[in-house]
C-alpha cells in the first residue's frame, strides 16, 4: 500500500486529500470517503487503510472550507457543496490510471451517510454504496428539539445579520461537560479531541444549521437501487437517530443489508464497533465489486 496526498478541483475550489492505493496489479476498485459533520479527512485514515489493505483503493479528502481543503466561508457546512464534491471526487478517481472506472464505491458516515445515499441516487457511475450512522432528514432531526421555534428564529436572525455584513457566527462542534455544542455529549468531545488533529478545528457556523434543517436525502434512498447499499447503523444513535435511518432503509430496493452496531453514534469508529463495521464494508465491496 502506497499514500500520496492528492487535489482535485471541484467548482473552482480546491479540494484536497490523500489517495491510498491498494498494493495489487492492475486496474483495482475503489472507495471514495469523506466524513461527517465538521469531521476532516485524517480521521478517515483507519477506514481508508483497511479498505486498500483489503485490496480496495481508497481517496479520503477534505470537504470544502474544512481541512486542507480551500473554500470560504470556513467551517461551514453546505450539503449541496458537499454533495457536488462528492461527484467531482468520482470524477477525478476516474482518471488515475490504476483505478478501474466502473468499480467506484462511495463510503460516507454520520453526515456523509447522508450524502452518500443522494450521490448515488443521482450519479450512474456509482457502483455501489456505504451508509454509516446516516443522516436522514433535516426536518426530522429539528423536530426533536424542544427549542426548535427559537432555534430558527435565531438561524434567521443569522441570515440578516451576515447579510448586513457581520461575521459568521461560530459555535463549537463539542464540547465538554453540559456546555453548549453542535454535537453536545461526552462522547463527541472525547473522540473529536482523540482523533481530530493538526487540521481539525472545534468550531461551525451557525449558519450550517439553516442548511442542515433543509437537507433531506433520506428522500432518494429509493433511487439507489439497482446497485447495492449496505446500510450500518448503532443501536442506540442519538447524534443520527437510529429509526431515521431503519425507516429509510426499508424504502431501499435490493439488493441491501442493514447491520447493527451495539452501542451509540461514536463506537461505530473505535473498538469493536468499528471491527464490526469494516468487516461488513470489506465484505460487501467483496461481495459486489470483487
Amino acid at each position: 500500500m502506497t499514500e500520496t496526498d492528492v487535489e482535485f478541483v471541484s467548482e473552482a475550489t480546491t479540494l484536497r486529500g490523500r489517495f491510498y492505493a491498494a498494493a495489487r496489479p492492475g486496474q483495482r476498485p475503489v472507495v471514495v470517503l469523506a466524513h461527517g459533520f465538521s469531521a476532516v479527512a485524517d480521521q478517515l485514515e483507519p477506514q481508508a487503510r483497511a479498505f486498500a489493505a483489503a485490496g480496495f483503493h481508497a481517496l479520503a479528502y477534505d470537504h470544502a472550507g474544512f481541512g486542507r481543503s480551500d473554500g470560504e466561508p470556513r467551517q461551514e457546512v453546505d450539503p449541496p457543496r458537499q454533495l457536488r464534491g462528492y461527484r467531482d471526487a468520482v470524477s477525478f478517481v476516474r482518471t488515475l490510471p490504476r483505478v478501474h472506472p466502473a468499480r467506484i464505491a462511495l463510503w460516507g458516515s454520520s453526515f456523509s451517510g447522508g450524502h452518500v445515499l443522494l450521490a448515488a441516487a443521482l450519479d450512474p457511475r456509482v457502483s455501489c454504496v456505504i451508509s454509516q450512522a446516516p443522516f436522514i432528514s433535516g426536518s426530522a432531526l429539528m423536530a426533536l428539539r424542544p427549542d426548535e421555534a427559537e432555534f430558527v428564529a435565531a438561524l434567521f436572525a443569522e441570515r440578516e445579520a451576515r447579510a448586513a455584513g457581520a461575521p459568521p457566527t461560530l459555535i463549537p462542534v463539542v464540547a465538554a461537560g453540559d456546555d453548549p455544542a453542535a454535537l453536545p455529549g461526552e462522547d463527541g468531545h472525547a473522540w473529536f479531541t482523540r482523533t481530530g488533529g493538526p487540521t481539525w478545528k472545534n468550531e461551525v457556523t451557525l449558519s450550517s444549521f439553516e442548511a442542515v434543517r433543509a437537507y433531506e436525502p433520506g428522500w432518494w434512498i429509493d433511487r439507489i437501487s439497482p446497485r447495492p447499499l449496505l446500510m450500518i447503523v448503532a443501536g442506540d444513535d442519538a447524534v443520527t437517530p437510529t429509526a431515521h435511518a431503519e425507516a429509510a432503509f426499508a424504502r431501499a430496493g435490493e439488493p441491501k443489508r442493514l447491520l447493527r452496531v451495539a452501542g451509540g453514534h461514536f463506537d461505530v469508529y473505535s473498538g469493536a464497533g468499528f471491527d464490526q463495521a469494516m468487516d461488513a464494508a470489506i465484505d460487501w465491496l467483496v461481495e459486489h465489486l470483487g
